[in-house]
């Protein structure tokens, strides 16, 4: 059982499916720059990772994939569309109050812009469940996990022994590493078994009840 006063919860793939969104949001981004997206189930595999990397990996350079960002977050955020299409993961409200009745204090650590995850936080009624939402800048700084985990452990005055993130992607894994905290993988998202033991998960959860038996 790991015994940590602070939780960083990931979003995209721990907390809710945003799958639908997401995916039909690259579809929409590369379809106007004239680029074929491929079938919406292989776009699953870019949930989770900071997106500007997957458009520069799908599309070849910088500049295209800085307007292919612009226009998956017209479509996800600006008309809402994406943002929506988005399913809670079954049991996370009552794991989350759980664990906040016990004393811990709860943080989103995502690789999303800020203002859109404090959004997705709110549609489904999870903001006082939370200290505070902390996500990527619309610059893209602090997209990167471990950075983003340095941050929050810095402006909190969290000491990474009393720490422990929570993540479906070896990126949520390898940032919590780089910062000297625990993380624990959850099977229920995008990542693999092998993918978070390999990343250094020092546990697996099947569910959210699961995380009350390690935390």
């Amino acid at each position: 059982m790991i015994n940590a006063q602070n939780i960083l919860f990931d979003l995209d793939g721990t907390i809710s499916d945003p799958k639908e969104g997401i995916t039909k949001s690259i579809a929409y981004a590369l379809e106007e720059l004239d680029h074929t997206p491929p079938p919406l189930e292989e776009l699953t595999v870019y949930i989770g990772p900071p997106l500007k990397n997957a458009f520069e990996e799908m599309l070849g350079s910088s500049a295209q994939a800085e307007k292919a960002l612009s226009l998956y977050r017209y479509r996800y955020n600006e008309q809402g569309r994406g943002m929506i299409e988005n399913i809670l993961y079954p049991a996370i409200p009552e794991t989350l109050a759980a664990l906040k009745q016990q004393g811990k204090q709860l943080f989103i650590a995502t690789s999303k812009a800020v203002d859109i995850a404090e959004k997705v936080v709110g549609h489904f009624g999870l903001s006082d469940l939370f200290v505070k939402v902390y996500g990527a800048e619309i610059d893209g700084t602090r997209s990167d996990k471990a950075e983003l985990i340095a941050y929050i452990l810095a402006c909190e005055n969290i000491t990474p022994k009393d720490a422990v993130m929570i993540g479906d992607r070896k990126h949520d894994i390898i940032g919590a590493v780089k910062n000297g905290i625990r993380a624990i993988g959850v099977l229920w998202g995008y990542g693999s078994a092998e993918e978070l033991r390999e990343a250094g998960a020092c546990a697996l959860c099947e569910s959210p009840q699961g995380l009350l038996r390690e935390l």
